[in-house]
């Protein structure tokens, strides 16, 4: 199953729907994580590549291109899910459930995606 990394400013109401959908999902949240609270995003990206983490994000603006730059630097990159902060909640659980029970561990490494897809 894939795992998560819910960055900081990531919508919790998609996360807790989420976890309805799929209880047993391994989602992280950034700010429950001591040594990337705060921190900018080479610095959660690098943890989200250590602990083989795809990141959720509404963040389109700077996260994608510090995701392309690891990828030219050839660093692993686990993947990169932006979701459109006008995306309706309930489309973007739904979009994230088939993801996450459609896939498998390695598919999205290197790739930076936006939702919906």
């Amino acid at each position: 199953m894939l795992r998560f990394l819910a960055d900081e400013n990531f919508n919790g109401r998609i996360l807790r729907g989420l976890m309805r959908r799929i209880p047993d999902l391994d989602v992280v949240r950034a700010q429950d994580v001591e040594e990337i609270q705060g921190s900018d995003d080479p610095v959660l990206l690098a943890w989200a590549a250590d602990h083989d983490r795809i990141v959720l994000s509404h963040d389109v603006s700077t996260l994608g291109d510090y995701a392309y730059q690891r990828v030219v630097a050839e660093q692993t990159m686990p993947g990169v899910f932006e979701v459109s902060a006008d995306l309706p909640v309930g489309v973007a659980i739904e979009e994230l459930v088939l993801i996450a029970r459609a896939s498998e561990p390695g598919e999205w490494e290197l790739q930076v995606r936006f939702l919906p897809l």
